[in-house]
Order: structure tokens, then sequence, then C-alpha cells
């Protein structure tokens, strides 16, 4: 019996540990819950069970939420950043809050102040650095751009240092731990948070196909292992969400793979997916137009002579993007849901059910985009490491920004080169 109430316990999240630590911050209460479902589909879902209820719920929210994805793609890529911004700061403010209601810090001196603070500190790097990488010949450009690009790691170290000091200023005695708990839980929240979510936004500049096509199978895979699971599932798949199952792991996985290489072979025609976005100096506008690299240009494939038997074809015509899916779908549904494992042994750390009430039967924004982050991440180191190359055009546009001395060096230092490997004086003769 003991044994059995020490696991329970443990699966609950708490140990000794926790009891010690939850009387020094002044007790731990779980963040209160109740019903956020609109009355009326309370009222026009009374006559069914909580469980069919629920599915009814989930599904009619699902449906408006992607309703809205689809509008704000439409709305092209500068609206998808701002929406990825708003999400992020709603994101961190579930977080935050959580941290204030189970240890009672609201009384912290300063604290909410320097919470914000940081966010805003840490947005301003990474947007700073974005704009500079992405949009080289706006911030040349203009004056008060070249300077702030100039100067941006010293700018934004010095707006930190300033919130280090506010910090240390703000300690009182009878608070220091808990101020530094808190402190150490706003820089967590800011790495997991703002980092991945500008990762998300670097995914969107490489062009809208790299930010919709993993979202979507995230998206794909979480409503299919529902779905799976809903009518399948028997088969518990691990303790910290008891409501996984192995039925629904599985059939999500192989939905989501099917959607992935269909969705993509879908968006690959379409330049306003595949483009990057770029700035036009002509039209002082973003514009996302170009000439579609070989990732999105049919190619004729061998089928392995294993399957021409099965499917009856010797060769299929496919984009070489959907291969690179296949990559981004099997991480969606594999590795994607231990993004959704992790929040729910948080949550259970601190035996609340969901982050918040945003959306009624889903709980929080950070619910839905628990998996998202991870994604994200996933998908820059993807890109970066098979995909992306050096651009011409970005090293052009930084040579001519150069002093004409340097031109001249480079210049001279690039033909020697050329003229080494015998490429340049090949020119010269034809």
């Amino acid at each position: 019996y003991l044994q059995e109430s020490e696991s329970e316990n443990k699966l609950d999240g708490e140990t000794a540990s926790d009891s010690e630590s939850k009387s020094d911050f002044g007790g731990s209460s779980p963040v209160p819950t109740s019903d956020d479902t609109p009355e009326v589909l309370n009222r026009a879902l009374s006559n069914l069970s909580s469980r069919w209820k629920n599915w009814w719920v989930r599904g009619i929210l699902t449906l408006a939420m992607i309703t809205f994805f689809f509008i704000i793609i439409y709305l092209g890529p500068m609206v998808l950043m701002t929406i990825v911004m708003c999400v992020q700061i709603k994101c961190f403010h579930e977080i935050i809050t959580i941290g204030y209601n189970v240890y009672h810090s609201y009384d912290l001196p300063w604290f909410r102040t320097l919470s914000w603070y940081f966010l805003l500190c840490v947005n301003y790097f990474f947007y700073g650095e974005t704009v500079t990488d992405y949009f080289f010949t706006l911030v040349q450009r203009e004056e008060p751009l070249r300077i702030l690009s100039k100067y941006h790691r010293f700018i934004s170290f010095a707006l930190y240092l300033t919130g280090f000091c506010m910090f240390v200023l703000s300690l009182v005695k009878k608070h220091y731990r808990l101020q530094f708990y808190m402190f150490g839980w706003t820089h967590v929240t800011l790495l997991i948070v703002v980092t991945q979510s500008h990762l998300i936004i670097h995914n969107l500049f490489e062009g809208m196909i790299w930010f919709i096509v993993p979202i979507s199978c995230v998206i794909c895979n979480d409503i299919m292992a529902y779905m799976f699971g809903f009518f399948f599932g028997r088969t518990p798949l691990i303790k910290l969400s008891p409501k996984k199952t192995w039925e629904g792991f599985i059939g999500g996985f192989f939905s989501t793979v099917l959607f992935g290489l269909l969705l993509s072979y879908v968006m690959s025609g379409y330049r306003c997916f595949t483009c990057p976005v770029e700035f036009n100096n002509d039209t002082n506008s973003f514009t996302v137009d170009c000439e579609p690299s070989e990732l999105f240009q049919l190619q004729e494939y061998n089928i392995p002579v294993v399957l021409q038997s099965v499917v009856g074809w010797k060769t299929v015509r496919m984009y070489p993007f959907q291969i690179h899916s296949i990559a981004l779908s099997t991480f969606a549904s594999l590795i994607g849901p231990f993004g959704g494992f992790f929040a729910s042994g948080f949550k259970r750390a601190f035996k609340i059910k969901d982050f918040a009430n945003t959306i009624p039967g889903h709980g929080g924004i950070m619910d839905r985009f628990d998996c998202q982050y991870l994604m994200a991440t996933f998908v820059n180191v993807y890109i970066a490491s098979f995909i992306r190359g050096p651009n011409p055009s970005k090293l052009i546009q930084q040579f001519l920004t150069l002093r004409p001395d340097q031109q001249l060096h480079i210049f001279n230092t690039l033909k020697a080169h050329l003229v080494d490997r015998g490429i340049l004086g090949s020119l010269e003769d034809a």
C-alpha cells in the first residue's frame, strides 16, 4: 500500500522535495479551471454524454481554428508574422501566469514589469537580427535602420543589462529565493517560447511552404491521432497522457505522412508558397515571386522493383520537396508529440488541467502550440543542414556596402582563385 501511494505521488509530479518547496514558497495550489464551453454549445449538446459532448466541442472549435488558419494564410506572410508574434506573447503570458498563481508571487517587487521587459528585450534582439539578415537592402537604404543595424547587438545587450540591474536592485531579504526562482522561470520561458517562435518566422521567410506544411502536419497528426484513439484506442501509450493510445499514435503517423505528401504536391505548384519573402526596392514592398528552385520542379523517379508489381508503375513524377515532406511529417508524427508529453508533464507537476481557458475544449494557446515549437526548431535545423546554401544576392548586397578598397581586394582574390581553377580562363576563351 505504501509503495502504491508513493508511486501515485510521483505520477502526480509531487515528491518530498516538492512538499518542502511548497512550504518555502507559501504553498502550491492548482490553478482553478471551469467549464469554458460557450453557452450555445452547452444547450445544443446537452443531451449527449460527456465523451461525445467533448468530441463535438473539440471538432467544432477545430474547424473554426482551421478556417482562421486559411484566412491568415490568404492575407500573406506579413500577417502571418504578426500572428506568430501575438501567439508568442499569449503563450508567454500563460506560462508566466502559472508561475504567479502556483507560487503566489504577485507581490514580488517589480517582477511583473521585469518579466515583460525581458520579453521586449529578447524580441528586439531577434527581430532586429531577422530584419538585417533577410531585408539587408531595406536596412542599408534607410539611415536610422542602418545605424540600429550596425550597433544592434550592443543596443540589445545594453537593454538586457538594464533589466538585469533592475532585478538586482529589486531583491528584498524575505523574497530572495522566490525572486531568483521566478527569474529563472522567466528566462526558461523566453528560451522555449520566444526563441522558437522566431525560428517559425525564419522558416516563413524561406517560403510559406516551409511554414504551412510543418504546421499542417502537426495539426493533421493531432486530429488523426485523436480520431483513431477515440474510435479504436485500447492500449495506453504513455503515463504522462493517459488518454493517448498506441492505436492513435500509429494511425496518426500513417495519416500524417500521406497528408504531407498530398499537401506538398498541391503547394509545390504555386510560386506564392515556394518563393522566399524578399523586399522589392522598385515597389517598396515585400514580394513573393521568383523562378522556382529544383525542389519545386516535377521530376521522374524510378519505383523500386519490389513495388512495381504492386502499384503497376515503373516511374512516378513528383516534386523533390515531397521527399523532404516525408521527413517533416515523420518528425511531426513520431517526435512532435513529445512536445505535448513534455507539456503534459509540466501541467501534472503543477496540478493544472490546461495552460489557460482561451479556446473552449482545447485549453490555452500554449496547449495548441506545445508540439509546434518543437517542430519549428526541427524545420529550421533541417533547412540549414540539407536545403539552404549561400545566397548570391545577399553576398552581392553586402559586397556593395564595403569600401572601394575592400571591394577591390575581394575582386582580386576571387579573380586569382578562378584563374587557378581554370574557370576564368575558359570563360575568356569563350
